[in-house]
């Protein structure tokens, strides 16, 4: 049973529920996709929303009797807006055919590694040979089982606010240089690593760590698309899961300059979570690639 079902409101669902729920979303399901795969395989995924912007996606393929096989389910919150307008490079998964995602934004400074919602636009691009697609953007969205809210840290001054967003700025800038090759910008990159280190270090002895960092994102356990966040809440929502009736948190974080929306059932939230607050907790990152030809995309 997949654990982050709770994350949706799923908390007391038996194992025994799971087929039905799952069988339930493919034949009522809300949106479906289809394509063949490169083994010439008719592959298809079927949505069925549970409550707003959360559901269940049944994947898998069909038999040459057109019969629906399963070959896994997972929950999935839809985001909302765009979260990244980088690039996008996809791995298919070993064990079995679903899809990660990587994505390099400058704003991270690191690769974030995420499992993809929409697999069957990408394959079927793959299989048509229209890849790379220029112009795609990237959706994020958390799945949280766990999670505690935190107050802010201290109101910055707008002088302080002007000359951080400067410094932002021209650490992209160096960033982006770097990536490049650009011998220069590495070595300023790493001398604002040096100082910066230097500076926590004298803090952090007389100061909690949570009013020195603000916001940050960090790979969390052995399972690549889940992380360990630390966000501001930027808009909250709460939203009902129309089988169990339980409630659930969709809250808008700003993490790193990164906006994306998670979902925590409320029973599993500590504190009550308002805009300007943090919340911090484990998700597992889920993606959605925004296609130049498609018509629900979202808009920055």
């Amino acid at each position: 049973m997949h654990k982050f079902l709770r994350a949706i409101g799923f908390s007391k669902i038996k194992r025994e529920d799971i087929k039905d729920l799952v069988l339930q979303s493919v034949k009522k399901n809300d949106k479906r996709g289809y394509t063949m795969s490169l083994d010439d395989v008719m592959l298809a995924e079927f949505s069925r929303d549970v409550g707003e912007g959360i559901g269940i996606t049944a994947a898998g393929t069909f038999s040459e009797d057109d019969l629906f096989h399963t070959d896994y389910y997972f929950p999935y919150l839809k985001g909302t807006g765009i979260t990244s307008t980088e690039d996008v490079s996809v791995e298919r998964h070993a064990a079995r055919d679903s899809y990660a995602g990587i994505c390099d934004d400058v704003r991270l400074g690191m690769s974030l590694i995420f499992f993809i919602q929409n697999k069957i636009p990408y394959i079927s691009a793959q299989v048509s040979g229209r890849l790379p697609i220029k112009g795609t953007t990237l959706t994020l969205a958390g799945l949280s089982i766990k999670g505690t809210i935190l107050l802010p840290a201290g109101k910055e001054s707008e002088e302080d606010e002007v000359k951080n967003k400067l410094q932002k700025v021209e650490r992209y800038r160096l960033l982006k240089n770097a990536r490049s090759g650009n011998e220069e910008a590495i070595e300023e990159l790493t001398m604002q690593d040096m100082d910066l280190y230097s500076e926590v270090s004298r803090r952090v002895g007389h100061e909690d760590i949570y009013s020195i960092v603000y916001t940050s994102i960090m790979p969390y356990g052995v399972e690549c698309d889940q992380y360990n966040i630390l966000g501001e809440i930027v808009k909250v929502r709460r939203i009902l899961n129309n089988i169990s009736k339980e409630e659930v948190y969709i809250l808008t974080l700003l993490v790193n300059d990164l906006t994306f929306d998670v979902a925590i059932n409320i029973m599993d939230l500590l504190g009550e979570p308002v805009p300007g607050r943090r919340f911090k907790g484990i998700v597992w990152l889920q993606g959605s690639i925004n296609y130049p030809d498609d018509p629900d995309a979202p808009i920055e």
